[in-house]
């Protein structure tokens, strides 16, 4: 194989900006069909969080590959395949960052909404009043849950998807010139991986998130406790609301990103 093309985790940045507004365009209708009530409830941190996540994981991701780079040395397929995995395991950690706070305020605002009880006005209400009431780490529930989820299904992710690039250009042409509908194809393919993986961590991360305090030891308390009182299939709950929805997103997601990226090349190539 030849050398890897530079990376410049400035333009990822920028581009995944534009991801993360091409994702919530195309997802954010189905994103929390999985609710019982309040559809939209609790989505305010999360929706002012889409597009800098985004942002953060392909710059992350942009980092993770450029921190690996070794000039004018060839990769084999396995060791192009690992530093790319390990790049999206990289965005992974760096989304946590506001994605593990952002989702603890969702997810307690969506068991508020079907409940019928109004602890919180909103999502800042409920931030200011998590932080006043025990400190950051009550903000910061469930952060290792959300690495659990987040490291190894981002490694998958963007594995995925770089992966079927290559596979779907066509011999003799460069993956830049991908059409627009295999890059929809690999992006909505990688979505849906992702979530395979991410379900269940993120089933056990909601519930000790929205949890009275004391209430589980760890996430092998989770587990257990789950796995008791509902059975195996309740780490796939909503299955079907998140899979219909992995697709089209994340197929939006990469699409925006591609193009959002072309151009800032146009634009401004020594970034």
């Amino acid at each position: 194989m030849g050398t890897e093309e530079r990376v410049s985790p400035l333009k990822n940045f920028v581009s995944g900006g534009v991801a993360g507004a091409c994702l919530l365009l195309a997802g954010h209708p189905l994103d929390t069909i999985k609710g019982v009530l309040g559809l939209y409830k609790g989505m305010g941190a999360p929706l002012a969080g889409v597009a800098p996540m985004m942002a953060i994981s392909f710059f992350g991701f942009g980092l993770g590959k450029q921190l690996q780079a070794e000039a004018d040395k060839p990769l084999t397929f396995l060791l192009r395949n690992s530093q790319i995995f390990l790049s999206g395991c990289l965005a992974g950690v760096f989304t946590t960052v506001i994605v593990a706070p952002g989702e603890r305020i969702k997810c307690l605002l969506q068991v508020q909404a079907s409940g019928g009880r109004s602890k919180y006005s909103g999502p800042i209400d409920c931030a200011v009043r998590l932080y006043k009431e025990q400190g950051l780490r009550s903000v910061y529930k469930g952060t290792v849950l959300t690495l659990i989820r987040d490291v190894p299904s981002n490694g998958l992710y963007f594995l995925t998807y770089e992966y079927l690039k290559n596979v779907l250009t066509p011999e003799g042409q460069s993956v830049s010139q991908l059409s627009t509908p295999r890059i929809l194809l690999a992006g909505g393919i990688a979505g849906i991986l992702n979530w395979t993986i991410a379900l269940p961590p993120d089933v056990l991360k909601s519930n000790f998130q929205t949890a009275a305090d004391g209430k589980y030891g760890g996430l092998l308390d989770v587990l257990r406790t789950l796995l008791r009182e509902e059975g195996p299939r309740s780490l796939y709950k909503g299955f079907n609301a998140v899979f219909l929805r992995a697709f089209p997103a994340n197929a939006a997601c990469f699409l925006g990103f591609e193009v959002a990226l072309k151009g800032l090349n146009a634009l401004a190539p020594g970034w």
